[in-house]
């Protein structure tokens, strides 16, 4: 547990840097551009990669000790966070800030590759709970996991918005650039006890999707689990492409900040809770009641635009997010094999994550040419618009509380099916295989 605490306080450093340089880019880039398509372009982008890379970096953690995974992530950040800081003095403000110019778009891809890179620590960081931790304490420590992700995100939110309104993009990169190289070499002082992974003629080093898939089969429900989280990215997509627009349109740049800073608490006490309290003797269940009360917040706290709605409702939101990552984390820790499970993991990431770019790429344009139009001086205005509002704010309230009831709908109607109750009993019973099916081993039925 001494290890596992000392990877935590790794991951705490890593994590804050990458998503403290990855806000500090969207806050810059909309505040730069004015434009709602460039941060959706961005964040979509992000997921995009996440997703492409999701298997490699999971085939990667299985068939390399987890250390080693770890420490390839935060050089490729290192290096990645390094090249742009010099692009970003090299570069006149003027091309850099001009979305037409190729030097804006290599500096994004520069930061996008570096944050990217850190979710095969993440990958890396679950397969650990496995090796570290007793069965039995598994969902406490994903509560762990989600609350360090709680601190990292409260950190980044607050400091980003400091950093970019006061202090500006050039500083915000030297101190990413300071932090990943500290995080680098704390990471050289911490010793795993790990085996280096063995391999069969079975289970080649290269990407392995046919045993990834048979490994998921093999129990019936999990597969099922994975879609629905990837529609509720597919969902969430809509969050990334306006969250930031709809909350710089109400306050500064410094104060929304501060308020995911506030928000980001609830990050922090969901985690702890999950920690203290367990998730209960059906982690599905759990899983299923966090969305419902995600996706009423989602409906509600756009009701009016003033910020004290969305405070409320993004902090309720907050508390629920390591809910539902540490149910999903503890059943794929209980159901899959060790061996596999850097695999399934990315399998889960790849999925989910392919859902999320999809809408925001669609989201932005849409918002951008369609509905923020429409609900000025459009049709939207002229039907809806007496007792809804108008104005390109009220076009995105729109949009939260139509992906809100989409996504309610959808757990409700999930709840209901076989695949569900399958899994919920598969989980409770504790009947999982003990051993990981060879790749060339397709499950019957």
């Amino acid at each position: 547990m001494k290890t596992f605490y000392k990877i935590l306080t790794n991951t705490l450093v890593a994590s804050a840097t990458n998503n403290f340089l990855w806000f500090a880019v969207t806050f810059w880039a909309y505040l730069e551009t004015r434009s709602v398509l460039a941060t959706s372009i961005i964040g979509g982008s992000f997921m995009l990669l996440s997703s492409l890379l999701g298997m490699a970096f999971g085939t990667y953690v299985d068939h390399h000790k987890k250390k080693s995974a770890m420490m390839l992530s935060s050089l490729v950040s290192l290096a990645a966070f390094s090249a742009a800081g010099l692009l970003y003095l090299l570069v006149p403000r003027a091309e850099l800030l001009t979305l037409s110019s190729l030097e804006f778009w290599v500096f994004v891809f520069l930061t996008l590759i570096g944050g990217v890179v850190g979710s095969m620590r993440s990958i890396a960081l679950s397969t650990t709970v496995t090796l570290l931790v007793p069965e039995d304490r598994h969902d406490k420590a994903n509560g762990l996991v989600g609350t360090v992700n709680g601190v990292s995100f409260a950190i980044t939110s607050v400091f980003s918005g400091l950093a970019v309104g006061l202090l500006g993009m050039g500083w915000s990169l030297a101190i990413s650039v300071a932090l990943t190289l500290l995080a680098t070499l704390h990471l050289m002082t911490i010793k795993i006890p790990e085996k280096q992974p063995e391999h069969s003629e079975e289970e080649p080093k290269k990407l392995d999707l046919r045993g990834t898939i048979a490994a998921i089969r093999v129990v019936p429900g999990l597969l099922a689990l994975i879609f629905f989280a990837m529609f509720n990215n597919f969902l969430g997509g809509a969050f990334m492409s306006i969250m930031d627009p709809y909350g710089l349109n109400l306050v500064s740049v410094e104060a929304w900040g501060f308020l995911w800073g506030f928000v980001s608490l609830g990050f922090i006490i969901g985690g702890l809770v999950v920690a203290k309290k367990g998730l209960g003797k059906n982690p599905l269940k759990t899983l299923f009641l966090a969305n419902i009360g995600m996706w009423s917040v989602c409906i509600l706290f756009p009701v009016r635009s003033v910020i004290a709605p969305v405070a409320i409702g993004m902090f309720i939101y907050m508390c629920l997010i390591p809910v539902v990552e540490a149910s999903e984390q503890t059943i794929i820790q209980k159901v899959v094999p060790y061996k596999r499970q850097g695999r399934v993991f990315g399998f889960a990431q790849a999925v989910e994550m392919a859902a999320t770019p999809i809408t925001a790429f669609l989201i932005g344009p849409i918002a951008q040419f369609w509905v923020i139009p429409s609900m000025t001086d459009g049709s939207a205005a002229r039907a809806i618009g007496s007792w809804f509002g108008t104005g390109p704010v009220r076009a995105m309230a729109l949009i939260f509380i139509i992906a809100g009831l989409l996504g309610l709908v959808m757990t409700l109607v999930a709840m209901t099916t076989r695949a569900y109750h399958v899994l919920s009993k598969q989980y409770t019973d504790g009947n999982v295989p003990a051993e990981p099916l060879p790749a060339t081993v397709t499950p019957k039925g």
